[in-house]
């Protein structure tokens, strides 16, 4: 792993500043004290501590990660909508669990991905999920191939400059066509589940109302302000309406979803190693569709019979 960047000034600056400005993180400066590593000024090794002032060339060289063996490759199907060689972003279906736990080592998305570097010849192979989803819910997810790019991409999640647009599909009919939830939340007391508690981490989830199905549904496209675990879930089970198909939360179980009702629909970051915004979209899945299909033609056979 290789970068070199140009310092266009002659502001006096250690080593150490100027890769800092660049998004160089503070772990990855230590594992450079520690020799997994080195930086060249002008194809010369130098230390963190030297000064540098006149406009010259620093090259940052990382040594791949160690790979986990207790994390094997797995050939899995992969659906990608980009890809180069610092990012992988995957449509992740329904079923599929994110990264490896005590009960799946062997076939999750971070094994896929790995079998896909394997496969490309990859000297890095630890997969970096840097916007990980519930192993039920469908949709976008983005994949660092390394650990600077996971790195650079966190400073832009701690800033909140990666955007997450998601559909929800919850029970009832919400009250507001738009509001803010900002509940804070914890884990609950022997439970997996999420309560809004004082107590909590900060939680905010923003949301729009997109249809209706009387008292029955109402289908929302949700932002995230805030990544806390089950958030979307969390937030409108707290308000009395919980997301379909969610079991844990109390969402309703006879509409035919087999899953809670979320889908990653659409992901915008800014590629660091570019300044370009990249923006990528999914479509509602199938099992998803299918349930709207069942509402809508029930509205219309209530619209038709109505007028009987």
């Amino acid at each position: 792993m290789k970068f070199t960047w140009h310092k266009d000034d002659s502001t006096k600056e250690t080593v150490k500043h100027f890769l800092t400005q660049q998004g160089v993180s503070h772990r990855m400066l230590s594992t450079l004290k520690h020799g997994q590593g080195r930086v060249l000024v002008e194809k010369k090794r130098v230390q963190l501590t030297e000064t540098i002032q006149m406009p010259t060339a620093v090259t940052l060289i990382m040594e791949p990660e160690k790979p986990d063996q207790n994390v094997p490759e797995s050939d899995g199907p992969l659906t990608i909508l980009y890809e180069d060689s610092n990012w992988l972003v995957v449509d992740k279906p329904a079923g599929l669990t994110s990264v490896p736990g005590p009960s799946n080592r062997t076939d999750t998305l971070v094994n896929r991905v790995k079998g896909q570097l394997k496969r490309q010849g990859s000297k890095d192979l630890v997969p970096h999920v840097l916007t990980r989803l519930d192993r039920f819910t469908s949709g976008l997810v983005l994949v660092g191939k390394h650990r600077f790019a996971q790195g650079l991409l966190n400073k832009q999640l701690e800033t909140k400059q990666v955007q997450k647009t998601y559909f929800a599909l919850v029970g009832g009919s919400l009250e507001k066509d738009h509001d803010l939830i900002d509940q804070p939340l914890q884990r609950a007391q022997g439970s997996f589940a999420q309560e809004v508690a004082v107590t909590g981490k900060k939680a905010v989830t923003e949301y729009w109302v997109t249809r209706r199905f009387g008292p029955q549904a109402t289908l929302t496209k949700v932002k995230l302000h805030t990544g806390r675990t089950h958030q979307i879930r969390a937030h409108f089970a707290y308000l009395g309406h919980p997301l379909l198909g969610d079991e844990l939360y109390g969402g309703a179980l006879n509409y035919g979803i087999k899953r809670q009702a979320l889908h990653a629909a659409k992901l915008s970051f800014i590629d660091p190693f570019t300044g370009q915004k990249l923006t990528f979209t999914s479509p509602i899945p199938a099992d998803l569709q299918a349930v709207l299909a069942d509402f809508e033609h029930s509205a219309k056979d209530q619209h038709s019979a109505s007028k009987n």
